[in-house]
């Protein structure tokens, strides 16, 4: 394959690609017009920060896949890579100690105030009367937001350092959050209002979503006590940079942040930004998932992700049909030989059904086989018999559901 790496990218795993036959290009200055030409010719592209637009996926003549090196995929065009049939693929946890680290930082930094007593301590300056003033964290209320693979790594820290951490209730998270979430002692809360009213910190988790978009707003902060924390290590847009600089003044709070709206996309350049330069801020230079433990982690995954591409295996794509599509299931046992799989879709062809999804499984053996196949259409009544009467077919069920396609 040819891969082109716009972003920096671990020099171990850049050489253990290249080692497997790999024809790569690194260029981490890529972005904007510059990315759009280079794309060309490339069967895969992988960025951490870079953004992807819908010009650049419309110029990518051979690309088939895109990796984000990361857990967020919001620097991508995913509906421009569903057009054309790109998968748009993250690398979800790897991260997940790194971001939790820096979080539970800057939550100790603000209780102590760090950074404001290095500044001084270098300026030469000692105030040891005003520095000894703290609440300590032990037995505080930390409301956490969003359980993914961050949020709960950073509630592992804080039940370890004694807080009491609460998050949302949900219904419909998975066994092994719930799990972890419990040996975590976490309480639930019904909404993200009351969240903010039992707890003195609200530490962020979240991906960025239209639901997530400005969710720390005016209302929110409203609920917040007089004096509480915001510590937000997700994304700056879910921050309302306004309403958040009023709650500063008005209720007291103090924040720490590693995002911003207004970050530069580059690696280095310049800031103005209010919320950053206001003095009940910590900020970082998004640096959450810098680590080398973390860049390891991930470098190793997208190593694992293109060889598995290379074979026809998709791994995390989160531009795809997650359920099924189509208004019938049809189930078609048949021997794994040339030719019969054509015979079926050449069936569906003339009943004018469109195929919507499949799947095709192979037995021990290799005599046998399974093709499950989700369809949009009118089936004929006789669909069924259609299909047992082609040759080496097997079986043949069809399920009609309520599914629109």
């Amino acid at each position: 394959m040819r891969i082109l790496f716009a972003d920096a990218f671990h020099p171990d795993y850049a050489a253990a690609i290249q080692q497997r036959g790999h024809d790569c290009v690194f260029d981490q200055a890529l972005e904007g017009e510059d990315l759009t030409a280079a794309v060309r010719g490339h069967d895969a592209l992988v960025v951490r920060s870079t953004k992807v637009t819908a010009d650049t996926i419309a110029a990518a003549d051979d690309l088939g896949l895109i990796i984000r090196a990361g857990a967020g995929t919001n620097t991508i065009d995913k509906r421009a890579a569903a057009e054309r049939g790109i998968y748009v693929c993250n690398v979800p946890g790897r991260n997940a100690i790194a971001v939790a680290e820096l979080a539970f930082g800057l939550l100790m930094a603000l209780d102590r105030r760090i950074p404001d007593n290095v500044a001084d301590l270098r300026a030469g300056r000692w105030n040891k009367k005003r520095y000894s003033r703290a609440e300590g964290l032990y037995g505080r209320a930390v409301g956490v937001v969003g359980l993914g693979d961050i949020g709960l790594a950073f509630a592992e820290r804080a039940a370890a350092f004694g807080l009491r951490v609460h998050a949302i209730a949900k219904d419909d998270r998975p066994a092994e959050v719930v799990a972890r979430a419990a040996m975590s002692g976490v309480e639930y809360v019904a909404d993200l209002a009351a969240l903010a009213s039992t707890c003195d910190v609200l530490s962020f988790h979240v991906p960025l979503t239209d639901a997530t978009h400005g969710m720390v707003n005016a209302d929110l902060l409203s609920h917040m006590r007089r004096g509480s924390w915001i510590i937000n290590t997700s994304r700056g847009e879910i921050v309302d940079d306004e309403a958040l600089l009023e709650a500063l003044e008005a209720n007291d709070l103090r924040a720490g942040l590693d995002v911003f709206n207004d970050e530069p996309s580059s690696a280095t350049g310049t800031i103005d930004s209010p919320l950053a330069r206001h003095p009940n801020v910590y900020g970082t230079h998004h640096i959450g998932a810098s680590t080398e433990q973390a860049q390891r982690a991930i470098a190793a995954e997208v190593v694992a992700m293109l060889e598995a591409y290379a074979r026809g295996e998709i791994r995390n794509c989160v531009n795809i049909e997650s359920q099924p599509v189509g208004n019938a299931t049809l189930v078609v046992r048949h021997l794994d030989e040339v030719g019969v799989l054509s015979d079926v879709l050449n069936v569906l062809r003339r009943c004018n059904l469109n195929i919507e999804q499949m799947q095709n499984v192979i037995f021990a053996g290799r005599i046998a086989a399974v093709a499950t196949i989700h369809a949009s259409g009118t089936p004929p009544d006789d669909l069924a018999a259609q299909l047992g009467a082609v040759d080496r077919v097997l079986h043949v069920s069809v399920q009609l559901t309520d599914r629109t396609a």
